[in-house]
Protein backbone atom coordinates (compact mmCIF):
# COMPACT_ATOMS: atom_id res chain seq x y z
CA UNK A 1 0.00 0.00 0.00
CA UNK A 2 1.22 3.17 -0.39
CA UNK A 3 0.91 6.06 1.37
CA UNK A 4 0.84 9.79 0.11
CA UNK A 5 2.98 12.31 1.84
CA UNK A 6 0.73 15.20 3.40
CA UNK A 7 2.18 17.79 1.02
CA UNK A 8 1.10 15.22 -2.07
CA UNK A 9 -2.33 14.58 -0.18
CA UNK A 10 -3.42 18.60 0.18
CA UNK A 11 -1.95 19.22 -3.40
CA UNK A 12 -4.50 16.63 -5.13
CA UNK A 13 -7.48 18.22 -2.69
CA UNK A 14 -6.35 21.59 -3.64
CA UNK A 15 -6.61 20.82 -7.50
CA UNK A 16 -10.61 20.19 -7.64
CA UNK A 17 -10.95 22.96 -5.86
CA UNK A 18 -8.97 25.61 -8.09
CA UNK A 19 -10.70 23.62 -10.45
CA UNK A 20 -13.97 24.51 -9.52
CA UNK A 21 -13.26 27.92 -8.74
CA UNK A 22 -11.68 28.94 -12.37
CA UNK A 23 -14.85 27.14 -14.31
CA UNK A 24 -17.58 29.13 -12.09
CA UNK A 25 -15.94 32.33 -13.25
CA UNK A 26 -17.30 31.08 -16.77
CA UNK A 27 -20.06 28.93 -16.61
CA UNK A 28 -21.51 29.72 -12.94
CA UNK A 29 -20.40 26.13 -11.71
CA UNK A 30 -20.13 24.66 -8.42
CA UNK A 31 -23.79 26.57 -7.51
CA UNK A 32 -22.95 29.52 -7.51
CA UNK A 33 -26.34 31.96 -8.82
CA UNK A 34 -25.24 34.02 -12.04
CA UNK A 35 -24.85 37.85 -11.13
CA UNK A 36 -28.24 39.67 -10.15
CA UNK A 37 -28.95 42.19 -12.82
CA UNK A 38 -30.68 44.33 -10.71
CA UNK A 39 -27.84 44.55 -7.76
CA UNK A 40 -27.14 47.64 -6.65
CA UNK A 41 -30.50 49.48 -8.50
CA UNK A 42 -33.60 50.88 -7.43
CA UNK A 43 -35.59 47.98 -8.17
CA UNK A 44 -37.71 49.09 -11.01
CA UNK A 45 -36.20 46.38 -13.42
CA UNK A 46 -37.65 43.70 -11.73
CA UNK A 47 -41.22 45.06 -11.97
CA UNK A 48 -43.65 44.56 -14.85
CA UNK A 49 -43.90 46.83 -17.54
CA UNK A 50 -47.01 48.68 -16.55
CA UNK A 51 -45.46 49.37 -13.39
CA UNK A 52 -42.35 50.41 -14.76
CA UNK A 53 -44.20 52.94 -17.05
CA UNK A 54 -46.33 54.04 -13.72
CA UNK A 55 -43.36 54.81 -11.92
CA UNK A 56 -41.97 56.81 -14.49
CA UNK A 57 -44.68 58.87 -15.11
CA UNK A 58 -45.47 59.76 -11.52
CA UNK A 59 -41.50 60.45 -10.95
CA UNK A 60 -41.85 63.26 -14.29
CA UNK A 61 -44.77 64.68 -12.29
CA UNK A 62 -43.50 64.84 -9.07
CA UNK A 63 -40.15 66.97 -10.49
CA UNK A 64 -39.53 70.52 -10.46
CA UNK A 65 -37.26 70.85 -13.57
CA UNK A 66 -36.07 68.84 -16.84
CA UNK A 67 -34.01 69.44 -19.17
CA UNK A 68 -35.26 68.14 -23.15
CA UNK A 69 -33.14 68.03 -26.26
CA UNK A 70 -33.42 66.10 -29.15
CA UNK A 71 -35.97 65.70 -32.22
CA UNK A 72 -39.46 66.29 -33.05
CA UNK A 73 -41.48 65.43 -36.09
CA UNK A 74 -45.42 66.37 -36.36
CA UNK A 75 -47.65 67.65 -38.63
CA UNK A 76 -46.11 71.15 -38.16
CA UNK A 77 -43.00 70.10 -39.02
CA UNK A 78 -39.63 68.77 -37.42
CA UNK A 79 -38.11 70.67 -34.47
CA UNK A 80 -35.09 70.35 -32.33
CA UNK A 81 -35.33 71.43 -28.87
CA UNK A 82 -32.95 72.02 -26.18
CA UNK A 83 -35.31 73.31 -23.32
CA UNK A 84 -34.59 73.06 -19.71
CA UNK A 85 -38.34 73.53 -18.23
CA UNK A 86 -39.53 74.23 -14.78
CA UNK A 87 -43.24 74.82 -13.54
CA UNK A 88 -42.98 78.53 -14.04
CA UNK A 89 -41.21 78.32 -17.06
CA UNK A 90 -38.50 77.74 -19.58
CA UNK A 91 -35.56 78.58 -21.26
CA UNK A 92 -34.08 77.69 -24.09
CA UNK A 93 -33.55 77.15 -28.27
CA UNK A 94 -35.94 75.87 -31.01
CA UNK A 95 -34.59 74.89 -34.87
CA UNK A 96 -36.79 74.21 -37.81
CA UNK A 97 -35.66 73.50 -41.46
CA UNK A 98 -35.81 77.40 -41.98
CA UNK A 99 -35.29 79.11 -38.79
CA UNK A 100 -33.43 79.21 -35.68
CA UNK A 101 -34.68 80.55 -32.15
CA UNK A 102 -34.72 81.40 -28.59
CA UNK A 103 -37.34 81.49 -26.27
CA UNK A 104 -38.07 82.67 -22.23
CA UNK A 105 -40.92 82.41 -20.62
CA UNK A 106 -41.37 83.96 -17.00
CA UNK A 107 -44.64 82.90 -16.13
CA UNK A 108 -47.02 83.79 -18.24
CA UNK A 109 -44.86 86.26 -20.51
CA UNK A 110 -43.39 84.81 -23.48
CA UNK A 111 -40.13 86.43 -25.25
CA UNK A 112 -38.68 85.10 -28.59
CA UNK A 113 -35.36 85.89 -29.44
CA UNK A 114 -33.76 85.58 -32.83
CA UNK A 115 -30.89 86.92 -35.33
CA UNK A 116 -31.76 89.19 -38.14
CA UNK A 117 -32.47 86.49 -41.15
CA UNK A 118 -35.54 85.21 -38.88
CA UNK A 119 -37.10 88.62 -39.05
CA UNK A 120 -36.54 88.89 -42.67
CA UNK A 121 -37.54 86.10 -43.89
CA UNK A 122 -40.44 86.34 -41.88
CA UNK A 123 -41.50 90.06 -43.34
CA UNK A 124 -40.40 88.50 -46.51
CA UNK A 125 -42.70 85.47 -45.93
CA UNK A 126 -45.57 87.97 -45.60
CA UNK A 127 -45.35 89.79 -49.18
CA UNK A 128 -45.03 93.03 -47.92
CA UNK A 129 -42.70 95.12 -45.43
CA UNK A 130 -44.56 97.27 -42.41
CA UNK A 131 -44.01 101.06 -42.55
CA UNK A 132 -40.63 101.28 -40.57
CA UNK A 133 -39.14 97.18 -41.04
CA UNK A 134 -37.41 96.17 -43.86
CA UNK A 135 -33.43 95.26 -43.34
CA UNK A 136 -32.57 98.33 -40.97
CA UNK A 137 -35.80 96.56 -39.02
CA UNK A 138 -34.49 93.22 -38.74
CA UNK A 139 -30.91 94.29 -37.46
CA UNK A 140 -32.71 96.32 -34.61
CA UNK A 141 -34.98 93.39 -33.51
CA UNK A 142 -31.68 90.87 -34.72
CA UNK A 143 -30.98 89.05 -30.95
CA UNK A 144 -33.24 91.47 -29.13
CA UNK A 145 -36.23 89.66 -26.88
CA UNK A 146 -39.36 90.24 -28.57
CA UNK A 147 -42.02 90.04 -26.26
CA UNK A 148 -45.16 87.80 -27.72
CA UNK A 149 -48.53 89.01 -26.82
CA UNK A 150 -50.68 86.88 -25.59
CA UNK A 151 -53.75 87.56 -28.20
CA UNK A 152 -50.95 86.96 -30.60
CA UNK A 153 -51.64 83.59 -33.33
CA UNK A 154 -48.70 82.60 -32.30
CA UNK A 155 -48.43 83.05 -28.46
CA UNK A 156 -50.53 79.82 -28.17
CA UNK A 157 -48.19 77.47 -30.52
CA UNK A 158 -44.84 78.83 -29.39
CA UNK A 159 -45.42 78.97 -25.18
CA UNK A 160 -46.31 75.00 -26.55
CA UNK A 161 -42.48 74.46 -26.18
CA UNK A 162 -42.13 76.25 -22.97
CA UNK A 163 -44.68 74.10 -21.25
CA UNK A 164 -43.29 71.34 -18.80
CA UNK A 165 -46.48 69.29 -18.29
CA UNK A 166 -47.75 69.77 -21.72
CA UNK A 167 -44.50 68.36 -23.44
CA UNK A 168 -44.15 65.49 -21.13
CA UNK A 169 -47.68 64.54 -21.27
CA UNK A 170 -47.26 64.21 -24.98
CA UNK A 171 -43.40 62.66 -25.11
CA UNK A 172 -43.99 59.82 -22.58
CA UNK A 173 -46.75 58.65 -24.10
CA UNK A 174 -46.62 54.94 -25.17
CA UNK A 175 -49.04 53.34 -27.46
CA UNK A 176 -50.24 49.47 -27.56
CA UNK A 177 -49.48 46.80 -25.30
CA UNK A 178 -46.50 47.38 -22.77
CA UNK A 179 -43.21 45.34 -22.96
CA UNK A 180 -40.18 45.44 -20.98
CA UNK A 181 -37.08 45.46 -22.82
CA UNK A 182 -33.47 44.76 -22.62
CA UNK A 183 -31.72 46.85 -20.09
CA UNK A 184 -29.34 49.69 -21.30
CA UNK A 185 -27.29 52.97 -20.63
CA UNK A 186 -28.41 56.59 -20.90
CA UNK A 187 -25.45 59.80 -20.29
CA UNK A 188 -23.95 56.58 -18.27
CA UNK A 189 -27.16 55.34 -16.20
CA UNK A 190 -28.32 52.25 -15.97
CA UNK A 191 -31.85 51.90 -17.23
CA UNK A 192 -34.80 49.46 -18.47
CA UNK A 193 -36.99 49.89 -21.83
CA UNK A 194 -40.82 49.73 -22.13
CA UNK A 195 -41.98 49.65 -25.30
CA UNK A 196 -45.34 50.10 -26.47
CA UNK A 197 -45.60 46.73 -28.51
CA UNK A 198 -43.02 44.26 -29.56
CA UNK A 199 -41.24 46.17 -31.55
CA UNK A 200 -41.35 48.88 -30.38
CA UNK A 201 -43.92 50.32 -33.14
CA UNK A 202 -45.81 52.45 -30.10
CA UNK A 203 -42.24 54.41 -28.86
CA UNK A 204 -39.51 53.32 -26.45
CA UNK A 205 -39.26 54.81 -22.71
CA UNK A 206 -36.08 54.16 -21.08
CA UNK A 207 -36.37 54.55 -17.45
CA UNK A 208 -33.21 55.09 -15.29
CA UNK A 209 -32.87 52.02 -12.86
CA UNK A 210 -30.23 54.31 -10.55
CA UNK A 211 -32.06 56.35 -7.67
CA UNK A 212 -35.79 58.35 -8.40
CA UNK A 213 -36.75 56.31 -11.63
CA UNK A 214 -37.12 59.05 -13.76
CA UNK A 215 -37.78 58.87 -17.22
CA UNK A 216 -34.11 59.16 -19.32
CA UNK A 217 -34.98 58.84 -23.20
CA UNK A 218 -38.14 58.62 -25.23
CA UNK A 219 -38.10 57.14 -29.15
CA UNK A 220 -41.03 58.34 -30.67
CA UNK A 221 -43.27 55.41 -32.89
CA UNK A 222 -42.70 55.65 -36.47
CA UNK A 223 -39.38 57.93 -36.26
CA UNK A 224 -40.94 60.69 -35.05
CA UNK A 225 -38.12 61.83 -33.35
CA UNK A 226 -36.04 61.09 -29.95
CA UNK A 227 -35.57 63.19 -27.02
CA UNK A 228 -33.09 62.84 -23.83
CA UNK A 229 -34.53 64.08 -20.95
CA UNK A 230 -31.99 64.81 -18.38
CA UNK A 231 -31.07 67.15 -14.94
CA UNK A 232 -34.33 66.46 -13.30
CA UNK A 233 -34.77 68.61 -10.53
CA UNK A 234 -31.92 70.90 -11.13
CA UNK A 235 -34.06 74.15 -10.80
CA UNK A 236 -32.71 76.72 -12.45
CA UNK A 237 -33.31 81.02 -12.71
CA UNK A 238 -35.65 82.58 -14.63
CA UNK A 239 -35.23 86.09 -15.14
CA UNK A 240 -37.48 88.48 -17.69
CA UNK A 241 -34.97 90.56 -20.07
CA UNK A 242 -34.37 93.66 -19.04
CA UNK A 243 -35.47 96.62 -21.26
CA UNK A 244 -32.60 97.53 -22.88
CA UNK A 245 -32.67 93.29 -24.01
CA UNK A 246 -36.69 93.98 -25.29
CA UNK A 247 -37.71 95.70 -28.23
CA UNK A 248 -41.13 95.76 -29.81
CA UNK A 249 -41.81 93.62 -32.80
CA UNK A 250 -45.10 95.98 -33.57
CA UNK A 251 -47.40 93.87 -35.80
CA UNK A 252 -48.43 89.65 -35.88
CA UNK A 253 -45.26 87.83 -34.95
CA UNK A 254 -44.71 85.39 -37.76
CA UNK A 255 -45.69 81.77 -37.42
CA UNK A 256 -43.06 78.81 -37.05
CA UNK A 257 -42.91 75.63 -39.13
CA UNK A 258 -40.50 73.34 -40.86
Amino acid sequence: MTFLAPASRARRAALPVALCVGLSAVLTACGEEPPDPDAGTNGVGKLSATAIESKARAAAGAARAVRLSGTLVSKGGTYELNMRLNRAGAAGSVVTRTSTFELLRVGDALYLKADADFWASATDGEGGEPDDSGTGAADKLGDKYVKVPEDDPSYKQLRGFTEMNVLLDGLLELHGDLVKGDRSKIGGIRTIKVAGGPKGEGGTLDVSLEGTPYPLQFARGGGAGVVVLSDWNKVFPLTAPSRDETLDYGRQLPRTSD
